[in-house]
């Protein structure tokens, strides 16, 4: 075993963790011109990504693989290219989801947050926090990330608390921000405001329940109504009628009682009504319900909240206050049944709307919350994506985003939780006067006075997300770092958060810093399992990435996610993709140690020397690799100038597997026996491993990293040094390789090359066919026509790679009659005979070329009335000419077919 030997199977459990150490301590993952540093350029364009922030306490799910790596690939792919590439870190407080965890814990102690106050309560989730704050980080580390760790944020940092009031009370003095009861989405188990976005809608069966509304003055007419939510009627403040219903026109203006509860009430004209639905009655309850709120303020309606916060009946509800809202409605409508109010019952499928948190019934309610008036803000960021500033990736999702946007409401900002920025607002119980301060004020800016305390909400979580891109690099402060790196490039991120989080840091950034924070935002879709369904523990359909990592390496995996991704779609993932491309990291691991053994084995001697790979010491195998490894090149540059990083990696691989490993290789090993070409194939595996490592390198880190370190050190220690003398000492920090433009010779040498592996897969599938033992090696006869020089010259290869028998197989430019009791195989024009004397039914053999024949002249037919029709003239000359060709291909391998049948 000589000392370039690899060890035989790649150990991706060592490896990685050795190689992360490796990068994180060489400060690779630190951009190569930095404002920190002395030789600081500010003139270098650099390219940025910020990382969408994980929940701080979350766990790794497909999701962080997913965006991990490709945001990693644009990283790895920049900074190989040689610019200042920066991808800043960082984890969010994750406001409600944090909280719970911590509520959780606490009521295993039997303990609330409010028995132990906020004071201690925020005391215990900071000490979560620094407990299993660190899981996350570690594990996106461990997907071979390169961030700059130096530069990692927390959103509830100092840093990013200022920055956070710096931009409330910048809103709240352009008079931006206001505080007014508003109706919200209330979650009576999180006891908080969920913004709308965080509402999910689930199809439940349920009842519409039909009932009268008596009129008010005693002649026991009434109106009959339906609803889906009786306990409701107690905050019923009109009934609404369409103004064309000639049902109810004569009750409009006329007053109608309230069931149970006897207060009077208008019926009312408003075309929002639906004379279909139900009744064609509706009875409005402005303060639950979205619909009915609008409604109230056209027609200047009371407001009634007649639920709680913990979804109770408030005294609104009279005798039913205390009670809980499904308890209330089962009472309120026996009662009304007793009184012969009830109508009558119906099935009816509900939209619930729960809770994407805990799950539960989220009720519209009436509440006193802080808002930021969108309007202007949207129109920015509107503007921005239509004038061209911004580019979203795919471009369909322009769309959504400007429908979303044109219809936007005003936002929520304020939640009913502990864990969070508070709300930077103080009230005077002297004076009753309101401020809003940079800094904690300690008496009244209005009186002077000492009793004052300050607004108990936190913001939304989204609010501090939303200035992420600038927070994170020092803004409000003019920093270095805010300075040469915003705006950042690319934002990455899931579709799903497209509102929530992409619109608001687009809106944020300009309003604040006069710039989109970004250049280009690419949208990937969810990961989903291999049927295309939703991972969900409930389907047990969980892929854990932990496990798949510890089973598979990192790798592997990421190449799944990477190559399975196109923009905006989703990912079908399963554990069988993912252990196919373990062996894809293991094939090229033994590519590798073919390539390093090969070099080992050179002793110094003057190279012959080629002139370029169409010349001299170059083999037509060596020129083949060579062209088709700069196509590729060129293909994959591309491909990643378009984003489309799934298909580059696709074409890498297929590069890779089935040209280099399956084809080249296998040459190579004839090659290396030959004084004459040993030293050249050497080189030219050095040249195509190097450059396919590079490609690679974005998709899968760690094995490329290790195998081109290899390489590097085989290299410098062989004749070859000369080929590695200017690599830098890590693959992380290796040139791009550069695409050329072709030279000239490519084409005529891949179609030669071309040729030979349609011949090589002609007779081995041919002795697949007939069930031959690959030891035995068959006598063969090949009639080449024009080709023939090149078929001798390549006789070897030919032979050695389809099992022919060298010493036996005759290349010859025609022959006069087909010999007897041979396989005939037609390639194009080359024909071969094979005489496999006592293993072949001749009749058999027959059917096999009557068959061929009967294709082969189905095409024929085809592309002859294809010529023949208005495609000729229509379609670019090239195209036709290429149709042409493949005719007049056909019918020579037609007139050889036949020939073999007489």
């Amino acid at each position: 075993m000589s000392r370039y030997d690899l060890p035989k199977a790649y150990d991706f459990k060592s490896t990685e963790p050795r190689i992360y150490e490796m990068w994180e301590k060489g400060g690779y993952f630190q951009p190569s011109n930095d404002p920190r540093k002395p030789d600081f350029d500010p003139a270098k364009k650099p390219f940025v990504i910020s990382i969408p922030p994980p929940n701080v306490t979350g766990e790794l799910h497909l999701g962080h693989p997913m965006f991990v790596s490709l945001e990693d690939l644009m990283i790895r792919y920049h900074r190989m290219k040689g610019e200042p590439t920066l991808w800043v870190p960082g984890t969010d407080h994750a406001g409600i989801a944090t909280q719970l965890q911590v509520e959780k814990a606490l009521a295993k102690e039997g303990l609330t947050r409010e028995q132990i106050g906020r004071e201690e309560f925020l005391r215990r989730t900071w000490a979560w926090k620094e407990k299993y704050g660190g899981i996350i980080t570690t594990q996106i580390r461990r997907l071979g990330a390169s961030c700059d760790w130096t530069r990692e944020r927390f959103t509830l940092d100092e840093g990013l608390s200022r920055a956070v009031r710096e931009a409330f009370v910048r809103l709240y003095e352009k008079g931006l921000i206001y505080r007014g009861p508003r109706l919200i989405n209330w979650s009576p188990g999180l006891k908080t405001a969920v913004s709308d976005l965080e509402v999910e809608y689930s199809e439940e069966p349920g009842k519409l329940y039909y009932f009268k509304y008596m009129l008010a003055d005693g002649s026991g007419e009434y109106i009959p109504v339906a609803t889906t939510r009786p306990e409701t009627i107690l905050g019923d403040t009109a009934v609404a009628v369409h103004p064309d219903d000639p049902r109810y026109q004569k009750y409009i203006g006329r007053k109608v009682i309230v069931p149970i509860l006897g207060r009077e009430i208008p019926v009312i004209a408003d075309e929002y009504v639906d004379r279909e639905f139900g009744t064609g009655a509706l009875k409005i309850t402005p303060g639950h319900d979205p619909n009915d709120y609008e409604i109230g303020q056209r027609h200047g309606l009371p407001v009634l909240s007649m639920l709680d916060r913990e979804a109770k009946v408030t005294e609104v509800g009279g005798p039913y206050a205390g009670l809980d809202r499904f308890v209330c409605r089962e009472k309120l409508w026996e009662d009304m049944r007793a009184a012969g109010l009830v109508i009558k019952e119906e099935p009816y499928t509900l939209n619930v709307p729960r809770s994407q948190r805990g799950g539960e019934i989220v009720e519209p309610m009436i509440s006193e919350q802080w808002f930021v008036k969108i309007e202007p803000l949207a129109k920015a960021a509107l503007e921005a994506v239509r004038d061209g500033r911004i580019r979203i990736i795919p471009e369909r999702f322009e769309k959504v985003y400007f429908n979303w946007l044109e219809n936007i409401k005003d936002w929520c900002i304020s939640r009913q939780l502990w864990w969070g920025h508070r709300i930077p607002v103080w009230y005077c119980d002297d004076c009753g006067g309101e401020m809003c301060a940079r800094t904690d004020p300690l008496l009244c800016a209005h009186c002077g006075g000492k009793n004052i305390r300050q607004d108990p909400d936190v913001l939304d979580t989204w609010f501090s997300s939303g200035l992420w891109p600038f927070s994170t690099l020092g803004w409000p402060d003019e920093t270095p770092d805010l300075r040469y790196f915003y705006p950042t490039s690319v934002m990455e991120t899931g579709y799903d958060i497209l509102f929530f989080w992409v619109a608001r840091m687009i809106m944020m950034g300009l309003e604040f810093t006069g710039q989109a924070p970004f250049h280009t935002v690419y949208l990937h879709g969810l990961v989903r399992d291999e049927h295309g369904r939703k991972m969900s523990k409930s389907y047990g359909n969980v892929i854990d990435p932990l496990v798949v990592m510890d089973k598979y390496g990192t790798d592997a995996l990421r190449f799944t996610l990477l190559v399975g991704s196109t923009p905006g779609q989703d990912t079908n993932i399963s554990e069988k993709k993912v252990e196919a491309n373990r062996n894809f990291a293991n094939k090229i691991w033994n590519a590798g140690r073919f390539v390093i053994s090969a070099i080992g084995s050179l002793t110094p001697s003057p190279l012959p020397k080629g002139e370029g790979a169409g010349g001299e010491g170059w083999t037509l195998a060596d020129s083949w690799i060579w062209a088709r490894l700069q196509q590729l090149v060129r293909d994959a540059e591309r491909l990643f100038q378009a984003y489309q990083f799934g298909e580059a990696g696709r074409q890498i691989y297929e590069f890779f597997w089935s040209e280099f490993a399956d084809w080249y290789v296998e040459v190579a090993k004839l090659q290396l026996q030959k004084e004459a070409t040993k030293a050249q194939t050497a080189e030219t595996l050095a040249r195509v491993l190097d450059i396919s490592l590079r490609l690679l390198h974005p998709f899968t880190p760690f094995v490329t990293e290790e195998l081109w370190g290899h390489l590097r050190r085989a290299l410098l220690d062989s004749p070859l040094a000369h080929l590695a003398k200017d690599w830098p000492e890590a693959l992380i920090i290796a040139p791009w390789p550069t695409p050329r433009d072709p030279e000239g010779w490519e084409e005529a040498k891949v179609a030669d090359f071309a040729l030979l592996q349609e011949i090589i897969r002609a007779i081995r599938n041919l002795r697949a066919e007939k069930k031959v033992s690959p030891a035995r090696r068959l006598p063969a006869t090949i009639v080449g026509g024009a080709k023939t020089e090149l078929l001798k010259e390549q006789a070897e290869v030919i032979a050695s790679l389809s099992g022919l028998d060298y010493a036996l197989l005759s290349i010859v430019d025609s022959i006069a009659s087909k010999p007897e009791g041979a396989v005939s195989l037609v390639v194009g024009a080359v024909e071969i005979h094979i005489p496999l004397a006592g293993m072949v039914d001749s009749q058999a053999e027959r059917a096999r070329l009557e068959k061929e024949l009967a294709d082969v002249e189905a095409q024929i037919a085809r592309l002859e009335k294809l010529l023949a029709s208005d495609f000729a003239s229509k379609a670019p000359p090239p195209v036709v000419q290429k149709e042409r060709d493949r005719l007049s291909a056909l019918l020579e391998t037609a007139e050889k077919l036949k020939a073999q049948l007489q």
